[in-house]
């Protein structure tokens, strides 16, 4: 299992760091026997496995249950789990009841949104032991004060910002930034511009790591198109033909057959 002091060897050493989400315990005992260094319980599960429209209901309970379920399944992968919206906005004991619960869920580390605003809460928890991540670019759980899923940090001065935000993150200590949906000339600069290793999704190439929901690499919703997601499966149609085919066998009494049933 990688660490947080493996993320920044990784970066001195040029090697890219992997990462997927992982939202339940039957795909997470399937990660643990992959080559993927690290898995995200992201709050994308309320999008993703609940159904609401943004990652703002993704509930502490929720994070919790969902972050025991994947520890429990892929117990050699490094687990981070994501702070659900407004566990950091509400005063440190808040936070802290917030931390406790996803780290004796199971959690290794825990990743918080922005940076500015936050930069006491993480100070706080990084000095009561626990790791952090940071998040940069496009925050989901600020989407209606984006005004939607768009693109960051596309003029000069954003960048300047969104960099300068990088280095405060590393500087409060945590041990890595997401970076979502920017230009990835800007990935490139905030890359060169920290010591703690990037992980990019939309933030191109020079990004030291890359992560993807895993639901949209494996094409499990064909209607979810965005620039960045590159598929690698398209388990939407495997799953639909698999169940319609076992749909057939039933009504032309094809299943079961003799040698699957009992005598």
């Amino acid at each position: 299992m990688i660490n947080i002091s493996t993320f920044k060897k990784r970066k001195c050493d040029q090697k890219k760091i992997s990462m997927v989400t992982c939202y339940d315990h039957w795909t997470a005992v399937i990660l643990n026997d992959t080559d993927i260094d690290c898995l995200l319980v992201g709050d994308s599960l309320a999008v993703v496995m609940h159904g609401f429209d943004s990652t703002v209901h993704a509930t502490l309970e929720m994070m919790r249950l969902h972050v025991a379920a994947v520890v429990r399944g892929a117990p050699d992968k490094f687990v981070i789990a994501d702070m659900p919206f407004l566990s950091c906005s509400k005063g440190i004991p808040h936070a802290m009841d917030a931390v406790q619960c996803l780290m004796q869920a199971g959690a290794h580390a825990v990743k918080i949104e922005g940076a500015e605003h936050q930069l006491g809460i993480i100070k706080h928890i990084i000095e009561a032991g626990v790791p952090v991540m940071g998040h940069l670019g496009l925050t989901p759980q600020s989407i209606h004060n984006l005004g939607g899923h768009k693109v960051q940090a596309k003029d000069a001065k954003a960048a300047t910002n969104l960099i300068a935000a990088a280095r405060q993150l590393e500087q409060a200590g945590c041990f890595g930034v997401v970076l979502e949906c920017v230009p990835a000339k800007v990935g490139d600069c905030v890359s060169r511009s920290v010591q703690i290793p990037t992980i990019g999704i939309g933030a191109g190439l020079q990004t030291d790591g890359q992560v993807l929901v895993l639901h949209d690499l494996l094409g499990a919703n064909l209607n979810f198109n965005p620039k960045f997601l590159r598929r690698y499966a398209e388990i939407q149609t495997l799953v639909k033909n698999s169940v319609n085919h076992f749909h057939e066998d039933v009504r032309t009494l094809n299943y079961p057959a003799a040698m699957e049933s009992y005598s």
